[in-house]
């Protein structure tokens, strides 16, 4: 049976990503941020954003977030700017900047059968249907290599483990919200939509 240690061992088998993170002689317990979880995931998530891969960026010219609304606009839409951020974890100011640039660009347009809804949905227009599917597909290459040595059942739990860590950190910033507000300070926008989002998710 592996003990916790040596299955870190085993974890942390880049001989350069290890000499990379050897720990500092000048405090007394320093913490190892390498087998910190979401100091990895925040780490994995740099590596893995949209923009910086260099055919994505060259094929779309467009910033992360935008990036990211345009695929969430594909998947799911017709959809509107509160299910976006929802879904995609991007503040609503940053959503609605997006949507306005896509718009502009002409790769998205109005939903007309939601025209009277009181909030606005949007869809992928003809000229971003292709340009969408064009990022998926390089997307799913991307994700093919990736993932390459890792089996199915692999995959399937790491989804199931980045969701419960995804629900565990939505709820913990929305309480830290709900206390600061509890405490009569004014909290911000961002973190009021983090609480809507965890009440959301609560259901």
């Amino acid at each position: 049976m592996h003990t916790a240690l040596g299955l870190l061992d085993e974890i942390m088998s880049n001989k350069a990503r290890q000499s990379a993170f050897e720990l500092s002689k000048n405090i007394e317990q320093p913490y190892d941020l390498y087998n910190h979880v979401p100091y990895r995931i925040a780490v994995a998530s740099n590596l893995l954003a949209i923009d910086r891969d260099a055919y994505i960026k060259n094929l779309t010219g467009l910033e992360t977030r935008e990036i990211r609304v345009l695929l969430n606009i594909g998947s799911y839409g017709p959809i509107n700017a509160a299910d976006i951020a929802y879904q995609s974890r991007l503040d609503p100011y940053s959503v609605n900047r997006a949507i306005n640039t896509l718009m502009k660009r002409e790769l998205i347009s109005a939903d007309n059968d939601h025209e009277k809804q009181r909030s606005k949905f949007v869809k992928l227009s003809e000229k971003g249907a292709p340009l969408y599917l064009k990022v998926i597909e390089h997307m799913q290459a991307r994700e093919a290599d990736v993932l390459q040595g890792i089996t199915d059942k692999e995959k399937a739990l790491l989804l199931s483990l980045l969701e419960k860590i995804e629900l565990k950190a939505e709820a913990a910033l929305a309480r830290s919200a709900q206390q600061l507000e509890s405490q009569g300070h004014t909290i911000t926008r961002d973190q009021k939509e983090l609480i809507r989002w965890h009440k959301r998710s609560s259901k």
